[in-house]
């Protein structure tokens, strides 16, 4: 009983307090009245670098408030720090205060503060409780980041132009002084810098922009290797040996910089680049900040290889403008003149032994069909850049379907020709166009029905489209070929079987004039055998006409 006794007596002393305040992982700080230090727990000494027993030191109150800051890197006075302010009756919850310490990192310590009064409302003092929040302020910074970086990239054009204000986002959020960017140049497959951002007044031509070696120093090894890398101390590292590494090591001493983490910047399994950034102190939670630069360097690699690819297609584009008037001038004229000479010869070859006349008229039909083969890649590749456009106006699209059909059915061939046209339909677009879909069409369902097979064209509308549809009863196409029949030069394994000849150009023009038009094409089995090609055209014609 007596030993129970002592630990009760013991309990109500206040040593059970004390037990709890010392257990405690926040950092606990009091004053008296007047506003002196008068207590602080084993983890607000470890904060202020104090050993954990014994009195305070003489100088702890020097050492509580030195490098206290505000959350935006102002430093804090005494009477603005949350255990002052809540003596004076102000009770404060949930503050950020940042301890900037020299040669360590900045730590984040989440603050509440109450005045503590006796029974009769006098103030006894105070007390503060400091619970570190380094790593979540960080990740919530994260997000602001990659919120950041993002703007910045949606209002440039080049990643030259939006280097500097990523770097910038990158580094206000990992609270170091610099970074800087280099990528692949695509003709020299040698690492560039892109950029740098300096807050810390580093001298840009002694640190910044030099050439990195590949596979040497710590930009050249993340180049060679594609994996992130952390170097916590510069200063202390064994890794960093070479002539060149050394050299880097000693720069970077001179200009203060202890920490460095690299991480690469791809596109899928490419490797476009390499972002570096750099501390002045030491560093820690390489994961965490591995994390932030990957996601920031990733969404760096997606815009360099957008624009990269906007790059490609427009030197694509200006390649097929080239193409385009190279054939127009170099191969067209000739050709014309080819096709019209060899179809005269063959005209008037009857003086000609049957030999010589068979020649001329192979010359003829095959200059003939060069011609059509050239004409229409002229059309493809003058539409698809834009050099071609429509002639829009008013077309009476029934029309256009019977007269081709008449045109057709005067061939000479054996066809059986079933129409279903309403007496007009008018529709805004380009005749000429409109009647060379409708020509490669029928002839595509002649071409491949057997002879006298019947072939069915049906036109039809409602309020906002246009409906033809031709149905042939001929070899089909195979349901794995379907998607492909209107990539340029593209036949079908059965066509090619059977020796049916073409180009495979005829449905790739007709694809892109009905597209031009703002409609739509389309193939479908006809059973038992035989193909639908329906074609959809707006009642309203083309979109911006």
């Amino acid at each position: 009983m007596v030993v129970l006794d002592e630990a009760v007596s013991a309990l109500d002393n206040g040593a059970l307090l004390g037990a709890l305040l010392e257990s405690m992982d926040a950092g606990v700080v009091a004053c008296d009245r007047d506003g002196r230090l008068v207590f602080a727990n084993r983890t607000m000494r470890e904060i202020a670098g104090v050993g954990p027993d014994g009195p305070l030191p003489p100088d702890f109150e020097d050492l509580a408030y030195e490098h206290l800051t505000t959350p935006d890197m102002r430093p804090m006075t005494r009477a603005e720090s949350p255990l002052l302010r809540a003596l004076h009756g102000e009770h404060v919850v949930s503050e950020d205060v940042l301890l900037r310490t020299p040669g360590h990192r900045v730590r984040i310590f989440d603050t509440s503060a109450q005045c503590i009064r006796h029974p009769d409302g006098r103030p006894l003092g105070a007390v503060a409780v400091a619970h570190e929040v380094t790593a979540l302020r960080r990740v919530e910074r994260f997000r602001n980041c990659h919120l950041a970086v993002e703007h910045a990239l949606k209002k440039s054009a080049t990643m030259v132009q939006a280097t500097p204000e990523v770097l910038r986002a990158v580094t206000v959020t990992l609270g170091w002084p610099s970074a800087e960017l280099y990528l692949i140049d695509d003709s020299t497959g040698l690492l560039q810098a892109a950029g740098h951002w300096d807050s810390a007044g580093l001298d840009p031509e002694g640190f910044f922009g030099h050439t990195p070696v590949r596979g040497q120093g710590i930009t050249g090894r993340v180049w060679e290797s594609g994996q992130p890398l952390w170097i916590p101390d510069i200063g202390l590292s064994q890794d960093l040996r070479t002539a060149h590494e050394r050299e880097r090591v000693q720069v970077c001493l001179r200009h203060g910089v202890r920490t460095a983490l690299s991480v690469p910047v791809r596109d899928g399994d490419a490797l476009l680049g390499v972002l570096t950034c750099y501390a002045g102190t030491q560093e820690y939670e390489p994961d965490l900040l591995t994390v932030l630069l990957d996601g920031v360097a990733g969404r760096i690699g997606i815009f360099v290889a957008q624009r990269r690819g906007e790059e490609l297609s427009r030197q694509l584009a200006r390649a097929q403008g080239d193409f385009v008037d190279l054939v127009g001038h170099e191969l067209r004229t000739p050709l014309t003149a080819i096709t019209a000479n060899a179809t005269l010869l063959a005209e008037e070859a009857a003086g000609l032994d049957p030999d010589m006349r068979q020649m001329a008229q192979v010359i003829a039909r095959n200059a003939s069909s060069l011609q059509r083969i050239a004409d229409t890649l002229l059309d493809l590749a003058g539409l698809d850049a834009g050099h071609l456009g429509l002639n829009v106006r008013d077309v009476d699209l029934a029309a256009l379907v019977s007269d081709a059909v008449t045109c057709l059915r005067h061939s000479g061939d054996r066809l059986t020709l079933a129409t279903e046209l309403p007496a007009v339909l008018h529709l805004p677009g380009d005749e000429i166009r409109l009647r060379q879909v409708i020509d490669d069409l029928l002839s595509n369902a002649v071409r491949y029905s057997p002879p006298g097979a019947p072939i069915h064209i049906t036109l039809c509308a409602d309020d906002t489209m246009a409906e033809l549809c031709i149905a042939d009863c001929g070899i089909g196409t195979p349901a794995d070929e379907r998607a492909r029949v209107f990539d340029r030069f593209f036949r079908g394994r059965n066509v090619r079987h059977q020796g049916n000849p073409g180009s495979g150009l005829g449905l790739s023009l007709a694809r892109a004039i009905v597209l031009l038009h703002g409609g739509t094409i389309k193939l479908a089995d006809n059973e038992p055998t035989g193909t639908i090609v329906c074609v959809r055209l707006p009642m309203a014609g083309p979109e911006g006409f």
